[in-house]
């Protein structure tokens, strides 16, 4: 070439997609009444195959009339119009073949994002997660990086508090007591409904709880509530790490806790935060993969994650965050052979969970008593 060739070159920072954590995965049986046609049912939620829902509305139309889909759809359509993604699984009289399908039903979510195209962040399957039910929520929802969300099984407070212990994953939150709807897993799919509306309207960085729910009109166990003391149902409850549900202007969930064995993500909006920050890294540096290991392409990934921590930041989602490039963790050998190590922390918003007022008596307000008088 005799002459002038420009380069155009790509580097600086890059905006990170945020993500989205709105989407509800869904395991449920259901069937048709005696005696009628299971065909448009059959058609709109194949047994065994994931199907996306767009229109809840017009989903529960199709829902069949008998198991559980169409309860729990009409639960969640009552807190907004989420996506959904139904995982639909036989029905069996046999309480362990049917935890054994539910369980299948609840794994099959992994395979939304390459059916579907949509990645569920939400899970429950309301009325059948029964222990092995739960623990199987727990773990896809860790490998999904969602949270899951079941009912703590048990008669009383005690007996809840209890079921609670067999679990140690800080992507599952509990519920306690049922709602006094004939659908034993009404409250449960309430709780996925309401998470995903939260997440639309107020963000991932806000916990269920103090968030009034659409549709409850009782509780199957009352719970008693007092919010200037530490020795009622609701607070035994939620020392427990168990959410509950109390009346105070209208019904709503209580508690923040998951069943985390690590205490820095016992908050629900610590969990959530940690997943969208890796999902966010993931998905968003994709552009950084088999570039040359430069100089400026490590100071571009550095300042691409914290531009997008200033933004979390100024939105109110996080306290503070930061990367940064160690130099005692990215040895010349590695960088030689591809590997590159950037750190990075962060500090997520708790929620308000306990709030004192100082309360003292005193008489030095009367030393203008005279003036007030006059």
């Amino acid at each position: 070439m005799h002459g002038i060739k420009v380069n155009e070159l790509t580097t600086g920072t890059r905006a990170l997609k945020a993500a989205s954590t709105s989407i509800i995965g869904l395991v449920a049986t259901a069937g048709a009444a005696v005696g009628a046609p299971t065909v448009a049912l059959d058609a709109a939620f194949p047994v065994g195959a994931l199907t996306l829902i767009t229109n809840i509305r017009a989903a529960i139309e199709t829902a069949g009339t008998t198991g559980t889909l169409k309860a729990a759809l009409e639960a969640i359509a009552d807190q907004g119009s989420p996506v959904v993604v139904v995982s639909r699984v036989a029905v069996d009289v046999d309480p362990e073949d049917q935890a054994v399908l539910v369980e299948a039903g609840v794994e099959a979510l992994l395979g939304a994002q390459s059916q579907l195209g949509v990645t569920p962040r939400i899970l429950g399957a309301p009325a059948l997660d029964v222990q092995a039910v739960a623990t199987a929520l727990a773990a896809t929802a860790r490998k999904l990086r969602g949270m899951a969300y079941a009912a703590a099984i048990g008669a009383d407070v005690a007996a809840a508090t209890d079921y609670r212990e067999n679990f140690g994953a800080r992507e599952l939150m509990l519920l306690w007591p049922a709602t006094d709807a004939a659908f034993a897993g009404d409250a449960v799919a309430r709780a996925l409904g309401l998470r995903s509306r939260i997440d639309t309207d107020m963000g991932w960085h806000k916990t269920l709880s103090n968030v009034a729910v659409d549709g409850i009109t009782g509780l199957d166990v009352p719970i008693f509530f007092d919010i200037n003391s530490d020795d009622n149902d609701a607070a035994l409850l939620n020392a427990g790490d168990v959410t509950t549900i109390i009346r105070q202007d209208g019904f709503r969930f209580w508690g923040n806790r998951t069943c985390s064995d690590e205490p820095l993500f016992a908050f629900e909006s610590a969990v959530r935060t940690a997943q969208v920050l890796q999902d966010e890294m993931a998905s968003g540096l994709l552009w950084a993969i088999d570039k040359p290991l430069t100089a400026v392409l490590i100071r571009d990934i550095i300042e691409t994650i914290n531009a997008n921590f200033r933004r979390l930041i100024g939105q109110g989602r996080l306290i503070g965050a930061k990367a940064w490039y160690d130099s005692a963790l990215n040895t010349e050998a590695d960088l030689a052979a591809g590997k590159l190590v950037i750190d990075y922390d962060f500090t997520p918003c708790s929620p308000l969970e306990s709030l004192s007022l100082n309360q003292r008596i005193t008489d030095r307000y009367y030393a203008s008593f005279a003036d007030l008088v006059g």
